[in-house]
């Protein structure tokens, strides 16, 4: 029998740099992940049965309930594929905004793999480290990075994942305009057509733990799309500069702004001004590494 309660984090998208576009469709990126502290709370229960079933419910969002989220889609995919039968319940209270560029229901989806995987390895039935980045992999191009959320820059389609140092503790605001705004849809009013390169993004020095040597890196290539298709993302930028953060940015494929400040205070400040400004809420976050007390112990 296992029973665990688990964090799942956000992440946002410092820099997400477009290099092209693949055969197959899938678009190349390179991209800087950086977790928050903004997190899901996904509930497990796990114990043996003759055939295996998955239920899972979003108490607060029930239009998430049921197979086809992707925690539990993760749930059965892993049981599969490590040859095991039980009966799963997952309670998933979500505090991340859902379809934002927030990584929400990709964290809850690896959040599930990893206590699966510490539940089996345990009786020595493990996939292991890579087969279990495998089988991420399949089920979403974010999953990898939330197995062990830590900064990182992400290549490929997002599953070559290598530590990236140098970037502070950040203190952020988001703001999200509460329009739909789907994937497919930004990637295709990019316009790359398959097999096509993009315009090499600058070269930057790597960051040296200052928020000024961060900022050079904050640039995602999906906003002017986003926009064309999303107005509102602009508005939102420019919401976020005017109360005084140094940068502001789309994050994923949106829509969700943030704006960087220099301090908790500051944020402090500006959720207040930016909830008179543009009649929506504004959420203030950290954003770096995360500290142990805000790591599950898997």
């Amino acid at each position: 029998m296992l029973h665990v309660t688990l964090r799942a984090p956000a992440k946002i998208n410092l820099s997400l740099r477009v290099l092209g576009r693949r055969v197959d469709g899938y678009h190349e990126l390179d991209s800087v992940f950086v977790p928050l502290s903004l997190a899901d709370t996904v509930e497990l229960r796990c114990e043996p049965a003759a055939q295996t079933t998955v239920s899972c419910v979003c108490p607060e969002r029930p239009e998430l309930d049921g197979a086809q989220n992707l925690a539990a889609r993760a749930a059965q995919r892993y049981l599969e594929r490590v040859g095991a039968t039980a009966a799963v319940s997952l309670r998933v209270t979500k505090r991340i905004w859902a379809a934002a560029g927030l990584g929400g229901g990709s964290s809850d989806g690896s959040a599930v793999l990893r206590a699966l995987e510490a539940h089996f390895a345990a009786a020595g039935r493990g996939l292991g480290p890579a087969a279990l980045a495998a089988l991420a992999l399949e089920l979403g191009a974010d999953l990898p990075f939330f197995l062990q959320p830590r900064v990182a820059r992400a290549r490929g389609v997002g599953e070559e994942l290598a530590p990236f140092p140098g970037v502070p503790p950040l203190h952020l605001v988001l703001l999200n305009p509460g329009q739909p705004l789907p994937t497919a849809s930004v990637y295709a009013a990019l316009g790359l057509a398959r097999g096509a390169r993009a315009p090499a993004p600058p070269a930057l020095p790597p960051p040296t733990g200052s928020l000024a040597s961060v900022l050079p890196w904050i640039a995602n290539d999906l906003e002017a799309p986003a926009i064309r298709l999303c107005p509102a993302v602009a508005e939102l930028k420019r919401h976020l500069l005017g109360a005084g953060a140094r940068a502001a940015c789309m994050t994923g494929s949106g829509p969700t702004v943030f704006g960087v400040f220099e301090s908790a205070e500051e944020t402090g400040v500006a959720v207040a001004e930016l909830a008179v400004s543009t009649g929506i809420p504004a959420l203030a976050v950290c954003a770096g590494e995360l500290d142990s007390e805000r790591r599950d112990p898997l």
